[in-house]
């Protein structure tokens, strides 16, 4: 399929059963450092291990198999009313440029306009790397609200992003 033929996408809710394949995509995911796929794979462990916490909520999404071809991570904003930050999104390699992270946002986003949410934050590296995640989130109708130089590393600025959802 070409990446311009788009897949029907099924979004829902991560279950326990698509840990290790969702463990596997963070992996895969060749923008991340260790320390990045370990707190990642932390938060889905915070997440399936106390359903009664609600700092965190996860969907996956997929194609015309089951197999997970993304996932989406995002929370409330401690004192803040309406505000949640987009803390990770990732889709596979072959998988990306398909219309399956536009579609796990658009969900968070349908999610967060029936709750009351008003801004949806999304932090990146404003490395050359991250070129595609950022046009991606411009694409989304994100707008940079915050460029701070040298944040993660020298050389390595970071961006924040954010979408108004109301």
């Amino acid at each position: 399929m070409h990446s311009d033929q788009r897949p029907a996408v099924r979004v829902r809710p991560m279950t326990r059963e698509d840990r290790a394949e969702v463990a596997g995509l963070i992996d895969g995911v060749e923008n991340f450092n260790p320390v990045e796929k370990e707190c990642a794979l932390e938060l889905v462990d915070i997440y399936l291990d106390d359903p009664g916490q609600t700092d965190y909520a996860f969907a996956v999404a997929s194609g015309e198999t089951a197999e997970i071809q993304g996932y989406i991570c995002w929370g409330p904003v401690p004192l803040t009313r309406g505000t949640f930050d987009l803390y990770w999104i990732a889709t596979r390699r072959a998988a990306r440029g398909r219309g399956f992270g536009r579609e796990l946002v658009g969900h968070v986003e349908r999610v967060l306009g029936a709750a009351g949410g008003r801004l949806l934050v999304a932090e990146t590296s404003a490395k050359s790397s991250y070129r595609k995640t950022i046009e991606f989130y411009r694409s989304l109708g994100f707008e940079e609200a915050s460029h701070i130089a040298d944040f993660y590393d020298v050389g390595d600025d970071r961006l924040i992003f954010v979408k108004r959802l109301s």
